[in-house]
């Protein structure tokens, strides 16, 4: 059995039946976890255990680990600063905050791989525009060049503990005020200015090695009238093309408001995957999971396989003797300075 096509998430802490029934259909290829999903490190090992070992090749399991608002996993795990804080340090000593933005990303990396997750959708490469509240200090810096350097230190500080990166919300989800999650978000400038700005970061970036990408719900309407993710132009001339990206596309939430207007689920995953994406995400709706599993029965793309099977996590990490380490000890005291406990915590993509 290979990857499918469709990353699914699960309801608790320990695998119910009509979960295990949906992760062995053949078009499931992940699982995304969330807040629910974990009550302690032994329960969430057992859980990623489990996952895995329920088909091969294995299941990616995912999770949202970028810091600040967005961390899935808190207790038992280092509490991450935003991303913008980075940016903040790179404004007065560069050398250090690309030396923290290294360590941050193995420190996040080697915590989530101890306990068997492949992937952490991170970090995000959105420039910095000062308009989106989704994006806010999720975004590592206000330059292109502030972006690249900070997210090449992640995204191998990431690698260095097994785990690739994968950035997004490409093209550039930073200069709207629009949140996806909730509504449908324009971006009306000319495909040059986006190219010139936005677009800047992930061109370095796969010119860097990156190898996924995280697609955004966001319509750029000068260009084209459907979102970046369901768009063969985005998709196929400008990532594979022009870009010349040649690893994992993954979708944005399907469940999102920013694409309801685009058919049923169903037909918003067909859109998805025909315009290029390898992997489409539907979660935090059951019914919906079940309608765009079987109405895929008959997809399969073996490029998009090969793509996905580089994400499993590359190396075990023993957790006890990772947070015994000096250089674990050494990297939270280093980052908790930096932390501001969130008011807001963010359960989304």
């Amino acid at each position: 059995m290979s990857l499918g096509s469709v990353m699914v998430d699960i309801e608790g802490w320990y695998l119910t039946p009509e979960d295990k029934t949906l992760l062995t259909h053949p078009m499931v290829g992940g699982v995304i976890l969330f807040s629910r999903n974990f009550h302690t490190l032994e329960q969430l090992q057992n859980l990623t255990t489990e996952i895995h070992a329920l088909r091969q090749p294995a299941l990616l399991i995912t999770v949202d680990q970028e810091g600040g608002r967005v961390q899935r996993f808190r207790d038992g795990f280092t509490l991450l600063p935003a991303m913008q804080k980075l940016g903040d340090i790179y404004n007065h000593n560069k050398k250090f905050a690309k030396h923290l933005a290294h360590e941050c990303g193995w420190l996040m990396a080697s915590e989530l791989r101890s306990c068997g997750i492949d992937m952490s959708f991170a970090p995000v490469v959105d420039l910095s525009r000062g308009v989106s509240s989704v994006i806010g200090d999720r975004a590592l810096h206000t330059t292109i060049e502030g972006v690249d350097e900070l997210a090449q230190m992640l995204m191998l500080g990431m690698r260095e503990a097994g785990m690739e990166a994968t950035i997004k919300h490409f093209p550039g989800h930073g200069s709207i005020v629009e949140d996806t999650h909730i509504e449908i978000a324009i971006d009306q400038r000319e495909y040059v200015e986006i190219a010139n700005s936005d677009l800047q970061p992930f061109r370095r970036l796969i010119n860097a090695g990156v190898v996924s990408i995280m697609i955004a719900h966001v319509i750029y309407s000068a260009v084209d009238k459907y979102p970046a993710g369901f768009s063969p132009f985005w998709l196929k001339t400008i990532l594979r093309e022009d870009l010349h990206f040649q690893g994992a596309i993954f979708s944005d939430d399907l469940s999102m408001q920013g694409v309801a207007q685009f058919g049923s689920y169903t037909e918003r995953a067909k859109m998805a995957l025909q315009a290029g994406c390898d992997m489409v995400i539907v979660c935090n709706n059951r019914k919906a999971a079940l309608e765009v599993v079987n109405g895929l029965d008959d997809y399969n793309e073996p490029a998009s396989h090969l793509r996905l099977i580089r994400l499993h996590g590359k190396k075990d990490i023993d957790h006890q003797q990772l947070v015994t380490s000096e250089r674990w000890h050494k990297v939270t005291t280093a980052l908790q300075k930096y932390i501001d406990e969130p008011s807001l915590t963010l359960d989304l993509l």
